[in-house]
């Protein structure tokens, strides 16, 4: 159940939040046939509708005031240029809380496919060629895995409301009312079928994949990852993941703020990372 933001006992704030992580890279291609994963979303952690992963609410925090409480947004992991992983999202966080950045699409192994396994994150990252399965989701939930892959096509990267599919989409996101306005985030980064299909990434700034072309990019500020690749020829590079994002709501305007989030009420959005002090 949302509570309400306010000040409660003397010195102290409740405060709603929700804090994604930066999305991963999907993985590149070399110049033979090869395929590579999905990004996995950024970790999705939230008090308001919705939270990453299918769990319940996160719990609010009780924060002190006259304190400078941080605000880290993690950036986008970078896509895999040519045969290489995508590199894992980097976390966000607000005071206490951490959400996870998503797990690097894997590339297609030089040596076996145990070696094509998506990586672990907030959403974990989709398979190489041959992977038998997607990255896992870390605990605490805010996310799902990412998807296998199927006949030598990549899966899709997971998303912060839905697992990545084997050999195709990347997984949905998942929505919020924070703002004021219901807005999706965390889409998972699509995988590639050959020989000239690249799935689509998931809602929430998900990239698609690319086919004998480059990945798309995560959206910027959504936590989305990067679209994987397929190569029949020249090598491609992976999309790169996309940056997070913090939104706070105490139900009070601050008292002072840096890194220029904007406000709109008594909601803060932070693009960039800063301090809030209550």
């Amino acid at each position: 159940m949302q509570i309400l933001g306010g000040v409660g006992a003397a010195g102290m704030v409740t405060v709603n939040f929700l804090v994604v992580a930066g999305g991963a890279g999907g993985a590149g291609s070399g110049s033979a046939p090869a395929a590579g994963g999905g990004g996995g979303a950024g970790g999705f952690r939230c008090t308001v509708q919705n939270t990453g992963g299918g769990g319940p609410l996160e719990s609010v925090l009780i924060l002190a005031t006259g304190v400078a409480h941080t605000v880290t947004v993690g950036g986008g992991g970078a896509g895999g240029a040519g045969l290489t992983r995508g590199a894992n999202g980097s976390d966000s966080v607000f005071a206490t809380l951490t959400s996870t950045g998503g797990g690097g699409g894997n590339r297609q192994s030089p040596t076996s496919g145990a070696d094509s396994v998506g990586f672990a994150g907030g959403s974990g990252g989709g398979a190489g060629n041959t992977g038998p399965s997607g990255g896992a989701a870390v605990s605490p939930t805010q996310g799902f895995a990412g998807g296998a892959s199927i006949g030598g096509d990549s899966g899709g990267g997971g998303g912060a409301g839905q697992v990545g599919a084997n050999a195709g989409a990347g997984g949905n996101g998942q929505s919020t009312n924070i703002s004021g306005s219901s807005t999706t985030y965390a889409g998972g980064g699509g995988g590639a079928l050959f020989p000239t299909t690249g799935f689509a990434g998931g809602s929430g700034g998900g990239g698609a994949g690319g086919a004998a072309a480059n990945g798309t990019n995560g959206g910027t500020n959504t936590g989305g990852g990067g679209g994987g690749t397929f190569s029949n020829g020249a090598a491609v590079n992976g999309g790169a993941g996309g940056s997070g994002i913090v939104i706070i709501d105490a139900g009070v305007v601050a008292a002072s703020t840096t890194g220029s989030p904007s406000l709109s009420g008594t909601i803060y959005t932070f693009t960039g990372s800063g301090t809030i002090t209550f």
